[in-house]
């Protein structure tokens, strides 16, 4: 009786975590709306694109400000989170107009060190790493042909960055463990989105055209960062929680 109480207690309070959740991502959801919608053209640089792009982003960085509020803390971890995508919304700027796109590549570089920070390094789960670092050499191998210029050595600087937070995000995912969390689900989920945003922007803009590639990126780049923002809350009382006691 005390196991149903307690597990009845536990998903009324999961009910309002998500409920609560959903209400502070609202903006976030209004704005990559207006993005979709608005549809401006690439050819078509300017601020107003640059602010409609990130707009997105900067609602994604009140949504863990109003987090961190409303717990009256700010943690080490939504610290650097935020960071990210303060990093991420600079990179969303200079990627509007071609000239910066390697000051752009520059700036999520940033945002994914921000994001391994926080994911930390512990456990390493070296079987993860040679994973990633296969998948990541394997395309860079692909793409290195269609390179040139600082691009040779900015995209192999950008796939080890990418694949080293990707790599820290699914460590920290332990699936048989009473201690699972969705936050870190949330991130790791999110990092995998990341990586398919930039592998299809990477193909799209070295290799060849991707059919609707413009829609893909944006989709997944959107879901990705919101993903890794939700992994914010501390929801280590999770479903399998109750049952470690």
């Amino acid at each position: 009786m005390d196991i149903l109480e307690t597990d009845s207690r536990y998903r009324r309070k999961s009910l309002a975590s998500v409920r609560n959740t959903v209400s502070k991502l609202l903006p976030f959801f209004m704005a990559v709306c207006i993005y979709f919608v608005l549809w401006i053209p690439l050819s078509e640089p300017g601020l107003y694109n640059a602010f409609i792009k990130c707009l997105p982003i900067v609602s994604l960085q009140f949504y863990v400000l109003i987090h961190s509020i409303g717990v009256c803390k700010i943690s080490f971890y939504a610290q650097k989170i935020y960071l990210g995508l303060i990093f991420s919304a600079a990179g969303d700027i200079c990627l509007v107009w071609p000239e910066y796109f390697q000051l752009g590549m520059v700036m999520f570089g940033l945002a994914h060190i921000m994001y391994t920070i926080a994911f930390g390094f512990h456990p390493l789960n070296l079987r993860i790493f040679i994973f990633i670092a296969l998948l990541c050499g394997g395309f860079y191998s692909v793409t290195f042909s269609y390179l040139s210029g600082p691009f040779v050595y900015m995209v192999a600087g950008y796939t080890m960055l990418i694949g080293t937070m990707t790599w820290r995000a699914l460590s920290r995912v332990n699936l048989a463990s009473h201690t699972f969390s969705w936050t870190c689900v949330s991130a790791a989920l999110g990092s995998i989105f990341f990586i398919i945003s930039d592998c299809v922007l990477a193909i799209d803009k070295f290799c060849f055209p991707v059919f609707n590639s413009r829609e893909v990126i944006m989709s997944t780049y959107y879901g990705a960062q919101m993903l890794i923002a939700l992994s914010i809350p501390d929801l280590s009382r999770d479903n399998f929680m109750w049952k470690s006691k």
